[in-house]
């Protein structure tokens, strides 16, 4: 036997407590089953239980791969390498290091978690739930605990942490020790190095100027660009639940600059970032102060009855429950609607649905739905957790064990900026988007005095959505063509949520898929679906152009003579902190 004594030890010890893990897991899966039994179209309890076939098949699979392990590492000769009983998933770069295979103990400690890994994901996905969501937030708390128990994670298990304190004779320790004091009193886990960028000077900087504010938002109006533009103005408006800037990044990545470049005269909502003594907004107030308000604005200044309008995430269910409204009161303002990475239909919203069930909505209308705030600190933790190796772990591997300093990046400042947001208009959108799905039943829901019914939001759509994303899925995404009335447009982006969308044309990276089809199933369309490699941004920017209304030549001033510029953009509201 090649290893020692005490690295015996270590392993046997390491096997307990991969045995005492899958145990709490499987306990963890019984009552998450209770649950669902419990519930219309839940499982049938007998079909999980200790002694039912499938379980017995997983955990007899599961034994007979640490045992091939465990004596795999007991045999091994000094000089070979171990046995390579489990490996990472594909982009899983926590045991990239050369220390986690250069010695046995750590070598059993990545392999025996990734074997403990796979048990806890087949095991969630194998349970008998018919409830879809249900199965859904049992795949998600499952992936939570595998992340939170990798031994990269803690100091005693992540042969990185020795090897870079005595490379760097103690120093790493002590850095980390101040980088987690730091984080501490920021409230938050650092992702990037915040003196590296600030709102007004190297992001949000393409030139403009507010037109319009009230208590709820600031309207942004942009130069233009070009000697000629739309003669139709073009309205974006962004989610409420971050910064508008992530639109406006820098001049090399700006969806905000892009579209101006391409002949648009472009206003953009950019929201308050509410405090105590604005509590008591309600969905409502977002609709009428927002969105409704924004595009009256814009059509005052440009002397046009009808403007083109965009939506990103839930500034897209918000402009679409606007137009909603608008047709509702004999209205038709906005001749071409974009929806970016926007949910219509809740029936699948993805992995934030797993946090959101009766009892936790509850709480939440208990709390604060009569008045109070959602602490941006709070918002920003959930949004972390759904991706919590990328956003939470290896920045704590990093900053506290290792002593690192995270780089410089636009995105995750972006990121780690939250907003607050008022109780009550959270409480009605949980309600009734994510719990009850109200939006797609035609007239169910009552907003601003109206019944809104999505099919008569009739105007020519365009909608994109990112194959990978994780907050709103694409094939979600995908069910607005069924709900809008008018002729839609669908084109799918690759990588995620904020990524997919923030792909700019000249980088030319990444792909999309393309097809004309108009069918139901989002299946259908993808499999018959072109995928065109590079940015999407001038696939729209050419459908944008067929809804413009011709050109005119591109004013000199900005506002008008009863809506005067006022501070330059970014404005004040989008520099306010939660």
């Amino acid at each position: 036997m090649s290893s020692t004594p005490d690295q015996n030890a270590a392993m046997q010890a390491m096997f307990q407590a991969g045995n005492a893990m899958a145990q709490g897991f499987s306990q963890f899966l019984a009552e998450q089953q209770q649950r669902a039994a419990a519930t219309p179209g839940g499982l049938n309890p007998a079909a999980w239980a200790p002694e039912s076939e499938a379980l017995k098949a997983l955990q007899q699979e599961w034994m007979g791969r640490h045992a091939q392990l465990w004596q795999g590492m007991l045999g091994k000769a000094a000089d070979q390498p171990a046995p390579q009983v489990a490996a990472a998933e594909p982009g899983d770069k926590r045991f990239d290091h050369p220390s986690w295979s250069a010695s046995p103990v750590y070598d059993y400690l990545r392999q025996a978690y990734l074997i403990n890994a796979e048990y806890m994901k087949r095991m969630a996905d194998a349970a008998p739930v018919a409830d879809g969501q249900a199965k859904t937030r049992m795949r998600f708390m499952a992936r939570q605990m595998i992340d939170a128990m990798a031994p990269s994670n803690f100091l005693a298990t992540n042969p990185e942490f020795v090897q870079t304190a005595l490379e760097t004779k103690g120093e790493s320790i002590q850095q980390g020790i101040k980088n987690l004091l730091g984080d501490l009193e920021k409230g938050r886990i650092s992702m990037t190095d915040d003196s590296a960028f600030e709102v007004g000077r190297n992001l949000a900087v393409t030139p403009g100027a507010v037109v319009y504010e009230n208590e709820l938002m600031q309207l942004i109006q942009y130069s233009p660009q070009t000697e000629k533009v739309a003669a139709r103005p073009f309205l974006m408006v962004p989610p409420c639940i971050n910064k508008y800037y992530i639109l406006d990044l820098q001049p090399e990545n700006s969806v905000v600059r892009y579209t101006v470049e391409q002949g648009n005269t472009v206003f953009l909502v950019s929201w308050k970032n509410v405090q105590a003594d604005l509590g008591h907004l309600t969905w409502d107030d977002y609709i009428e102060k927002g969105a409704l308000q924004a595009i009256k604005v814009v059509q005052d200044i440009s002397k046009m009855d009808q403007i083109n309008a965009l939506g990103f995430c839930v500034g897209g269910t918000i402009l679409s429950s606007a137009l909603a409204v608008a047709r509702q009161r004999g209205e038709s303002p906005v001749a071409s609607l974009t929806l970016l990475t926007t949910l219509l239909d809740f029936a699948d919203s993805g992995e934030i649905g797993c946090l959101v069930d009766e009892t936790a909505v509850q709480a939440r209308e208990a709390t604060i739905g009569k008045g109070g705030l959602l602490r941006g600190s709070e918002l920003s933790q959930v949004f972390s957790a759904l991706r919590a190796n990328d956003l939470i772990w290896q920045y704590v591997v990093g900053n506290y064990l290792k002593g690192n300093k995270p780089p410089a990046f636009d995105l995750l400042y972006w990121n780690s900026d939250s907003t607050n947001l008022p109780g009550p208009f959270l409480a009605w959108y949980l309600r009734n988007m994510y719990l009850e799905n109200n939006l797609r039943v035609p007239g169910k829901l009552e907003m601003c005095g109206v019944r809104a019914d999505l099919g008569r939001v009739d105007m020519p759509a365009f909608i994109f959505a990112s194959r990978e994303d994780h907050i709103v899925p694409w094939k979600s995404a995908y069910q607005s063509r069924k709900l809008l009335g008018g002729e839609t447009t669908f084109v799918l982006g690759a990588s995620g949520h904020i990524a997919g969308v923030i792909n700019p044309a000249t980088k030319n990276k990444r792909s999309h898929w393309l097809n004309d089809s108009t069918t139901a199933n989002a299946d259908e369309w993808f499999d018959t679906a072109t995928e065109v490699k590079g940015s999407w941004w001038p696939v729209w920017a050419d459908w944008l152009k067929r809804h413009n209304g011709g050109e005119v030549p591109a004013r000199s001033r900005l506002g008008s003579k009863d809506y005067p510029p006022g501070e330059p953009a970014p404005g004040s509201y989008v520099k306010e902190k939660a």
